[in-house]
């Protein structure tokens, strides 16, 4: 016996986390609480609150200079007096991401000396 989803079932039951990704200002984002905050960024800029932000920043995550993976934080923002603030939004969180996270964490000063981290939930 065969444990198989019909397409009707597989549409419905989307994917393992039930998030739906979004297109925002042509791009892909990855939850609807990812692309609002996107647009919650444009307004920000428009209003001159940040000097700008960048979408699906790599992040090369090394060790005694020796590469152990790569991390792809969901915002970087440049504030107006050019500070840097790392932002991942985050619905569900997985062992993975916990690690990577927590790597970025402890590496940041050698990554980005002065700059924030911040999970939006």
């Amino acid at each position: 016996m065969h444990n198989t989803l019909s397409i009707k079932e597989f549409k419905k039951r989307g994917n393992k986390y039930q998030n739906v990704s979004q297109v925002y200002n042509g791009y892909r984002y990855a939850s609807r609480l990812e692309a609002n905050f996107a647009i919650s960024l444009d307004w920000r800029l428009e209003a001159g609150d940040i000097k700008a932000w960048e979408r699906q920043v790599k992040i090369d995550i090394r060790v005694k200079k020796r590469h152990i993976t790569n991390y792809f934080v969901d915002f970087k923002v440049i504030h107006n007096d050019d500070s840097i603030e790392y932002v991942e939004t985050k619905g569900f969180e997985t062992n993975v991401w916990r690690l990577k996270w927590k790597l970025f964490e402890a590496l940041i000063d050698e990554i980005d000396p002065g700059a924030t981290l911040t999970i939006v939930k």
